[in-house]
């Protein structure tokens, strides 16, 4: 889409297009960024799982989480690649930059960090009750 106050890109605008960039940074995140292929990995087991259990909001409160915690890395990558790009020597103000970026990403990490731990213990919970149920039955009397 062109961007009127640069006055470059290319004009209308075209959803295919903003779909294919978004799913080529993406597959670039995780091909390039081990801390979004690791998550993305770990967060699809315990969707799964939130999945298998019927467990919706628990299921949504994961992906949201893993959500978040993937655009921040994403959004973390992009900024040290373009402090990187603007400033090849050390850098004071590009140091403080690239650390806020990364705060905004750990802050982010411990977020979904909580949500799966949580989450992770109710599932662990729940499959020890079941396996356990059949031997806290107290027998009928006949």
């Amino acid at each position: 889409m062109r961007n009127k106050f640069l006055g470059i890109g290319e004009p209308g605008y075209h959803p295919l297009r903003k779909i294919r960039n978004a799913y080529a940074g993406i597959r670039d995140a995780v091909i390039y960024d081990a801390s979004v292929a690791y998550k993305l990995v770990l967060s699809i087991f315990v969707l799964t799982g939130a999945f298998a259990l019927r467990a919706w909001v628990d299921f949504l409160i994961i992906l949201l989480a893993t959500g978040f915690v993937i655009a921040m890395e994403i959004v973390n990558s992009a900024i040290e690649a373009l402090c990187d790009f603007v400033e090849t020597r050390h850098n004071e103000k590009i140091r403080v930059i690239k650390d806020m970026a990364a705060a905004a990403a750990g802050v982010a990490i411990l977020v979904w960090l909580t949500v799966l731990t949580v989450e992770i213990s109710e599932f662990a919970r729940h499959w020890v009750n079941a396996a356990l149920l059949p031997y806290t039955q107290v027998p009928q009397a006949p």
